[in-house]
């Protein structure tokens, strides 16, 4: 049987897409290409994926209307939310430790949740 095998692109819409996009670029270190994408290329790309449903109602999107949220496999949690903080980006100070690995949560400058995942090894 065909079957999808990972995510091809996330797409979401933006007030200044060029200034989020380099906002991406410059605090999680995610390679640009022609045009502004961002993408990841490359052996340290590889791992799962997961596309997930929530409710609507559901919360862990954070406050507001936001209809959709990025999650990013990281390699050094603790490192990078060192970064970020450093750079005044807004953290989340929840955390959550589970057994296929560690999360946390910013937002973009745009007021988007975006979810930072450290599996475990």
């Amino acid at each position: 049987m065909a079957k999808a095998v990972g995510v091809g692109g996330v797409f979401l819409k933006a007030r200044t897409p060029q200034t989020l996009a380099a906002w991406y670029a410059s605090q999680l270190g995610i390679q640009t290409v022609e045009g502004g994408s961002l993408v990841f290329d490359g052996p340290e790309s590889a791992g799962m994926t997961v596309f997930a449903h929530f409710p609507a109602d559901t919360g862990y999107f954070g406050d507001g209307e936001q209809q959709a949220m990025v999650n990013f496999r990281v390699d050094d949690l603790d490192a990078l939310l060192v970064q970020l903080a450093a750079a005044g980006v807004r953290v989340d100070p929840k955390r959550e430790d589970l057994s296929y690995g560690r999360f946390a949560w910013i937002w973009d400058p745009e007021g988007n949740r975006v979810e930072l995942w450290e599996p475990t090894p």
